[in-house]
């Protein structure tokens, strides 16, 4: 019994040795030149090779390398020949889901303003710093240019992403801006053209923090009495400078992977940075086209719009 018992045990051990082994070292030093070489990978990152495993190629077997450096860690899947011979880097993409898709899953536009068409089949959603020049050059693409085009047809939804440790007073902006979006859209949209014309003027307005947050208070405060706000409600919001909602938008900019401003989604494809308006027609006619929307006609030479369909 005890014999038939130790002969279960070491077919089970073999089993194990045979799912996943280790490769020689020799093997394991050749791996990790080509990786840090392939790759350049610096020599104060340590590179570890896992063990070899069963893989769903035939002919390969599996193996991680993991990269260890003070200030990250990794791990990154490669294919290696059964004969030795051929290291494969691959990437697994799962054609059963539709990656726009998740990402427009975690994008909340909730009651932000918008422009265009509400409820659109094409939504554009675009992370923004108000103090961030990039995003003024966007911005001066999509208002008036892209709207103008593409408003019948499309939704254009602004999210908040300020900067804050490089554009201080782009988190006060964002907050003002929402006090006006708490009542009127329209009220919204302009604050965001003209901090976006205007940015210089802002940053000129004195040297200090609280000089250039009270010329934004003053804009704001402009905007509301142009739309016969509730003033009352406006200044106890300017005031208060609740930043929840801001950091909230912060957060879900970060779960889609954004770093930088201006970040675009057209129905959940992602745009980095500043495009020009022909690569932003060339996105927006697929993604309507892919709705079965109507595309607009094209600007004419010498920017004359045509009529749209």
């Amino acid at each position: 019994m005890f014999v038939r018992r130790s002969i279960f045990v070491l077919v089970l051990v073999c089993l194990g040795c045979s799912a996943q082994s280790t490769a020689p070292p020799d093997q394991v030093i050749r791996i990790e030149r080509q990786v840090r070489s392939y790759y350049s990978i610096p020599a104060a990152v340590k590179i570890t090779v896992g063990p070899l495993r069963t893989s769903e190629f035939a002919g390969y077997d599996a193996l991680t390398v993991h990269m260890d450096s003070p200030e990250k860690k990794a791990d990154y899947d490669f294919l290696l020949s059964k004969d030795g011979k051929t290291l494969l880097r691959m990437t697994k993409l799962d054609l059963t889901k539709d990656p726009y898709a998740e990402n427009v899953k975690k994008i909340s536009v909730g009651d932000r303003p918008i422009r265009g068409k509400k409820d659109a089949k094409v939504v554009v959603v675009n992370y923004d710093d108000f103090q961030c020049p990039f995003c003024s050059r966007m911005h001066q693409t999509l208002f008036p240019e892209m709207l103008k085009e593409y408003g019948d047809r499309v939704e254009f939804v602004y999210k908040d992403y300020p900067l804050a440790e490089i554009h201080p007073w782009a988190m006060h902006a964002a907050v003002d801006a929402n006090c006006l979006a708490a009542q009127n859209g329209d009220a919204y949209w302009e604050l965001a053209d003209y901090l976006h014309s205007n940015q210089r003027e802002i940053s000129a307005a004195g040297q200090t923090r609280d000089l250039q947050f009270a010329a934004l208070d003053r804009l704001t405060t402009l905007q509301a009495q142009k739309h016969e706000l509730d003033q009352t409600k406006l200044q106890s919001c300017i005031k208060a400078q609740n930043e929840d909602a801001i950091k909230a938008s912060l957060r879900e900019g970060d779960t889609l992977g954004v770093n930088a401003t201006p970040t675009i989604f057209v129905n959940g494809q992602e745009i980095d940075g500043v495009v020009s308006a022909a690569e932003f027609r060339t996105v927006l006619d697929a993604a309507l086209q892919q709705a079965g929307v109507p595309v607009p006609a094209q600007p004419a030479p010498g920017g004359s719009q045509p009529p749209s369909k």
